[in-house]
């Protein structure tokens, strides 16, 4: 399985994927009975499906991957819809003290009250021992809890959600291509926007051909690894 590293203690893990770019090509040529006719000419198709929208095929291609990330980015992610989920359970399951701390910290964006900027104003350190104190006093509380025999699902309430949990993801390539272009953007939460671009490496390894007419013909975003590639993409996407 490719695992990849996000943030200081979270991964994104491709468990497997089915179809992939062939997938794609098979199910967009059943409509005329057809099937593959050589990389150049599926390759092309790809991109003549995206450039003009007909989406449908790309659901014929699968992933299956298993994320580790903090609660609060869990939470944005889990409104993509189009996709299956199955997350740790802390009513079943008693949690481990496993947080996620920021190296740094951003300032609230004036200019978009949903977003953030880097601030060297301020004072990190001191922000992070602050923090660090209330996300252990939180997990002290929950430890009481429980050892007092409150039941998980009420002791979990003590809990941040700075907090890693797991789940598993299965999302075909519509799904991922519209996550990717709403979560890998500039716009985004930087932690989010670290998942997305680990989610795009793995799609650029096992659906190139679909992952570079993404960029082409669908991406409008800012992120400065998915701007380079796209210029590379544009350059050799077939007329």
């Amino acid at each position: 399985m490719n695992e990849i590293q996000v943030l200081d203690k979270g991964f994104v893990r491709l468990v497997e994927h089915m179809g992939g770019d062939q997938g794609v090509v098979q199910a967009a040529r059943v409509s005329y009975a057809g099937t593959t006719k050589g990389d150049e000419k599926d390759k092309k198709l790809i991109a003549y499906l995206l450039k003009h929208q007909h989406l449908t095929p790309f659901e014929h291609a699968l992933w299956k991957f298993h994320v580790k990330c903090p609660i609060f980015v869990a939470r944005q992610w889990f409104r993509h819809r189009f996709a299956a989920y199955n997350e740790v359970s802390f009513r079943y399951t008693q949690t481990k003290d496993d947080f996620y701390f920021p190296a740094t910290w951003r300032a609230q964006d004036l200019k978009n009250k949903q977003g953030s900027v880097s601030s060297p104003q301020l004072d990190h350190a001191a922000l992070s021992k602050v923090f660090k104190a209330s996300v252990d006093q939180s997990f002290k509380a929950y430890e009481a809890l429980i050892a007092a025999g409150v039941a998980r699902e009420m002791a979990r309430m003590a809990l941040p959600v700075n907090l890693y949990t797991e789940f598993y993801w299965t999302v075909n390539a519509r799904s991922l291509m519209n996550f990717l272009a709403l979560r890998a953007d500039g716009h985004a939460q930087l932690e989010i926007q670290a998942y997305a671009e680990a989610l795009s490496k793995s799609f650029k390894e096992t659906a190139p051909w679909t992952y570079e007419a993404f960029l082409a013909n669908v991406w409008k975003g800012s992120n400065a690894r998915l701007d380079a590639e796209k210029e590379k993409a544009c350059a050799a996407s077939p007329a």
